[in-house]
């Protein structure tokens, strides 16, 4: 029986395999994620996260669903009783670049002692209030830092981090634009289907 082997909590053999599942067929690179979010009153929802579509079939494995609570801070009339949409864009990007970084050093045999990836986001409240057309209403800028330590050179990091921005789907999605599909249903539309 073959060695199972890991690195950086990653099993390699199973990656490969995943790999050449998609390589001999494209079809099971399609995945579609969800999310539902349910108003709870004021500025607080909570989001729930649990099946998904990928490897050509419905997923269901998941026993139970995922809950992130999204709220304001006091100073945006909140409640806080959790981050803020904004804040959760940066916790989706963190997490994907961080993610993606550790399949490209795991795939590259580098070993991570530690990763942390921090961003902060520059955002200007005049456009999400509509009191400037020349104001964005989303993030003008995005930071993020890198804090690596591993068994690798640092123009082996500088490329791992530059693999993580090229390959990271959550990077790719605030780096450029996406077409978002919107539409309303009422319990009047509901009812016309």
């Amino acid at each position: 029986m073959p060695e199972q082997k890991t690195m950086n909590g990653v099993d390699t053999a199973k990656l490969q395999q995943v790999i050449s599942a998609i390589k001999d067929n494209p079809e099971l690179a399609a995945f579609k994620f969800r999310a539902r979010n349910h108003w709870l009153g004021g500025t607080h929802c909570r989001t729930t996260i649990k099946d998904f579509y990928g490897m050509s079939q419905e997923d269901t494995s998941r026993k139970q669903p995922f809950v992130l609570e999204c709220d304001e801070p006091a100073p945006l009339l909140g409640e806080d009783h959790g981050p803020n949409a904004t804040e959760a864009a940066l916790y989706a990007l963190t997490s994907c670049l961080l993610t993606t970084f550790v399949f490209q050093a795991a795939a590259k045999g580098v070993k991570i002692e530690q990763l942390d990836v921090v961003a902060e986001g520059h955002l200007d409240l005049r456009g999400f209030l509509g009191l400037s057309k020349d104001v964005r209403r989303g993030f003008t800028d995005i930071d993020v830092t890198f804090h690596v330590k591993c068994n690798a050179s640092e123009e082996q990091i500088e490329e791992l981090c530059r693999l993580a921005q090229k390959y990271s789907p959550v990077f790719d999605t605030v780096s450029n634009p996406v077409k978002v599909n919107v539409r309303v249903q009422t319990p009047a539309t509901a009812e016309a289907k």
